[in-house]
């Protein structure tokens, strides 16, 4: 049984040290261990039952036989009797024992046991005080020379008034080295005389050896039997857990229709429930989303659209005030009011026309036009058109040809914005730098003002943001960087922010380079 309980223990340090990953793995493993517990918790049991049961019968046995002979040798036993008494007495149980092969000695009031074999085992002193101290029949197992035995201490008793002995007529039941009394025997009619005997058990080692050969025999049967079952189960375990997964990617994968069936009454069926409901809410939010998404651009397009004509007439209302406020023919009150109307109309015109940029780029209706360039081109074109070529506010950092193919308009509205963005928010001087990084070429604006506020940079390309909420009213509707950002993802590039270590924001345009930028759209 020990070497059974070695080897479960070995499997599992293996199964800790290989753990498997997978759930069906998993699954099969846990049911066979349980298997395997069920079966050594069983065998176990059984074999302490049927080991206890070998033992004791094989100590009944022996005490019974013992009995026996002493009732009938020991009344021929002159008390006191000699030590050439003791040996003859023992001799004689030595050849009743027989194929128990008995080795007997004896003793007379506490002396030392006289054996007639030389092979005898010596009498353990526990069992010799036990018989001493009690006065009944007394065994106990021992370890001799690496096998077990059983050794039995009985007195012998008076039988009747005549002075015949005998012996008591119970006896203890023994346990691994525990020592057990006999409870009937009359201390008072003992003769003195007390008769040990010992014997092997070998015979009931191997009975005992056999049963666990079994256990361990009957263990792999077992677990493959076990295994039937427990595939059975992962199965049934796994299936719906499969159809759950399939349907969480299609359902990432937009496909929010998505419905699974349910069927029975257990726990993954309502999971398969709730899978559906969670779809459902998901598919209805989503709609809703969609509808009110799409009135809000339509909304914001229709308002563009319908402000560029009384826009177009403001403005050139306005044109003709501004040449009579430039004439001085206006009061000077009425000169301060055309030019503020005129600025604040050329700033709703702009709005206006972000929006129907940004009514564009929702609707994917954003024309490109590519072309091969060289973006330092381009960067001189912007800084030109905007009067920046000679302000000292901005420098240009152009050392070397970067070829692009792009759409020279929408670059020039990123570049364009990034440069006004940098005067308006930074500081100067802003830096255009153009650097070829491989298959990509950068363009950076760089300013030394205070940079952008951490908590802002996740949301600068999103429209409407201002990153100083408490100054509504900043010059710009808010969605200069993200047209900027639309821009570049139209011509295969990107648009990112960061902050400057020496201080001051770093907007960089990456772009493919002409060698590896798609074709015209």
């Amino acid at each position: 049984m020990r070497r059974f309980r070695l080897r479960l223990r070995s499997a599992a340090s293996v199964f800790r040290r290989h753990a498997p990953r997978g759930l069906r793995v998993r699954l099969v493993v846990a049911f066979l261990l349980a298997a395997a517990f069920g079966a050594l918790l069983t065998a176990g049991l059984t074999f302490h039952r049927a080991r206890a049961a070998i033992l004791d019968r094989a100590e009944e046995t022996a005490v019974a036989d013992l009995r026996t002979q002493l009732d009938s040798l020991a009344p021929d036993l002159t008390l006191p009797p000699t030590a050439e008494d003791l040996r003859g007495l023992t001799r004689q149980i030595d050849q009743a024992g027989g194929a128990r092969a008995w080795h007997a000695s004896a003793s007379y009031r506490g002396g030392e046991p006289v054996a007639a074999s030389p092979g005898t085992p010596p009498v353990p002193d526990e069992l010799r005080r036990a018989v001493q101290d009690s006065g009944r029949a007394v065994h106990q197992r021992t370890e001799h020379d690496g096998r077990p035995w059983l050794a039995l201490g009985m007195p012998v008793a008076y039988t009747d008034d005549s002075g015949d002995t005998g012996t008591g007529t119970d006896t203890g039941t023994g346990a691994d080295e525990d020592t057990h009394a006999d409870t009937d025997a009359d201390a008072g009619s003992l003769s003195g005389l007390t008769v040990y005997v010992a014997f092997p058990l070998d015979d009931d080692r191997a009975d005992i050896d056999a049963l666990v050969t079994a256990a361990e025999a009957g263990a792999v049967p077992a677990l493959a039997l076990a295994l039937v079952p427990a595939l059975f189960a992962a199965r049934s375990v796994l299936r719906p857990v499969r159809r759950l997964r399939h349907g969480a990617e299609r359902i990432a994968a937009g496909e929010l229709d998505t419905r699974l069936d349910a069927s029975g009454r257990d726990e993954l069926a309502d999971l398969t429930r709730s899978f559906n409901t969670m779809a459902e809410t998901l598919e209805r939010d989503a709609a809703e989303l969609r509808r009110l998404e799409a009135g809000a651009r339509r909304f914001a397009a229709d308002v563009a659209h319908e402000l560029r004509t009384p826009l177009a007439a403001m403005a050139a209302v306005t044109e003709v005030l501004d040449e009579d406020a430039a004439s001085g023919v206006l009061p000077a009150d009425t000169e301060d009011a055309v030019r503020l109307i005129s600025e604040e109309v050329r700033a709703l015109a702009r709005t206006v026309e972000d929006l129907m940029e940004v009514s564009r780029f929702d609707a994917k209706a954003a024309p490109v036009h590519r072309e091969d360039v060289d973006l330092r081109t381009l960067v001189t074109k912007t800084l030109q058109l905007r009067g920046w070529a000679h302000d000292e506010r901005v420098r240009a950092d152009l050392p070397e040809p970067a070829p692009v193919r792009v759409d020279p308009r929408r670059i020039d509205v990123v570049l364009g914005n990034l440069v006004a963005n940098a005067l308006h928010h930074g500081r100067p001087p802003v830096t255009v730098a153009v650097r070829v990084r491989g298959d990509r070429v950068e363009v950076t604006v760089t300013d030394r003002g205070p940079g952008i506020p951490d908590e802002a940079l996740a949301y600068v390309f999103d429209r409407f943001y201002k990153a100083d909420a408490a100054r509504p009213r900043s010059g710009g509707s808010g969605l200069g960087l993200a047209i900027a950002r639309e821009n570049a993802a139209l011509n295969d590039g990107s648009l990112t922010a960061a902050n400057h270590p020496d201080g001051g924001a770093v907007f960089t345009l990456t772009l493919p380079s002409a060698a590896s930028s798609p074709g015209t759209t």
